[in-house]
């Protein structure tokens, strides 16, 4: 059976996606001696307020825990950090059934559907690939489905708390393009747009060779990539410039499709970030390289990954990611089926 690796859209984005923390960060900002005048304080309100107190206490943990969550972007262990992503999906998922219209929880639990698919699901299914194992590669496939799924629900509803206006807007590329526009003009609003439209790309990738689902998948491409658009034009330096990454693997999908502009993106992206993001330089192999059929840029592109030791500790995790991806796209085979390209050994 002829192996199709995926060379869309999804692989173009970086993980910076930072999940919640598996612990009671409320708890930990607030120590329980310092805690006692306020529980004293507590105890003698009316009964009919333990709604409210509940409510106030559970917002108060999800911004803090959000707050928080940056320091997950500073482990470079990539075990460690699955199980944390996972344990931190579950406990967000419940903080959201307590506080579901929380906009922070809401925006949480996007960025870390997308982020756990991206990280960790979809790298699964790459072993499952490379070791010929068909039947685990379509369980991860799925798994990873499941995974985006819930980040573009949870991300609709998050830009429908600035907006109604989606399901009259997604019509066409016009209609859809005005009312990002006219609606969405903030840091937060690029955020959700960044995220929820990732999550959209990310499954039209995983599912465009599906017979069943992929052409309706691949008809609405268009909504995805508006949202990074617009998400780009407020402001491009979004998770280190990461949309300008997704939007370079989407116009490199294919080897006809927009190559310069493509080549422009990535560029750009190298120069924003520095080499701090090794995202760009394993996008510009697997996405650019790899469609251009170009070995030398290829491999070139996938040893720097490689070879790069930390360039920067806030991206620990995204970096520790893309070096298993580069280990991986130096394999001959997934060069040779993805790319066309015979990768030989250095001398």
């Amino acid at each position: 059976m002829q192996r199709k690796y995926a060379v869309g859209p999804s692989g173009g984005v970086s993980l910076t996606f930072a999940p919640p923390f598996p612990y009671d960060s409320f708890a930990m900002r607030f120590p329980l001696l310092s805690s006692l005048p306020v529980l004293a304080a507590l105890a003698v309100l009316p009964l009919s307020s333990t709604g409210c107190i509940k409510s106030t206490l559970t917002n108060g943990q999800i911004s803090a825990t959000k707050e928080a969550s940056a320091a997950f972007d500073t482990i470079g262990d990539y075990e460690l950090a699955r199980t944390a992503a996972q344990a931190g999906l579950v406990q967000f998922e419940g903080m959201h059934v307590l506080a579901p219209d929380n906009s922070d929880a809401l925006f949480m639990l996007t960025k870390g559907w997308v982020g756990y698919g991206f990280g960790f699901v979809e790298d699964e299914m790459e072993a499952a690939e490379d070791a010929g194992d068909d039947d685990l590669a379509d369980y991860q496939r799925k798994r990873a489905r499941m995974a985006y799924d819930r980040a573009v629900f949870y991300g609709l509803q998050l830009l429908d708390q600035t907006d109604h206006g989606f399901e009259a807007s997604k019509k066409n590329e016009m209609t859809l393009s005005k009312w990002l526009s006219d609606d969405f003009s903030s840091k937060d609003d690029a955020e959700a747009l960044f995220w929820t439209g990732y999550g959209w790309l990310a499954r039209v990738n995983l599912m465009k060779g599906d017979d069943t689902e992929g052409p309706a998948f691949v008809a609405d491409l268009y909504i995805g990539i508006a949202m990074l658009e617009r998400a780009m034009a407020i402001d491009p330096s979004i998770e280190h410039y990461s949309g300008l990454i997704a939007l370079a693997a989407y116009h490199a999908r294919t080897g006809m499709a927009e190559m310069d502009q493509a080549k422009q993106l990535l560029d750009t992206a190298l120069a924003k970030t520095e080499g701090k993001n090794l995202m760009v330089e394993l996008n510009y192999a697997t996405k650019y390289a790899c469609m251009k059929g170009d070995a030398a840029l290829y491999q070139d592109m996938i040893n720097k990954v490689l070879q790069a030791p930390d360039p920067d500790p806030h991206q620990r995790l995204t970096n520790a990611i893309a070096k298993r991806r580069a280990k991986r796209w130096l394999g001959k085979r997934r060069a040779k089926d993805a790319c066309g390209i015979d990768l030989v050994a250095p001398r």
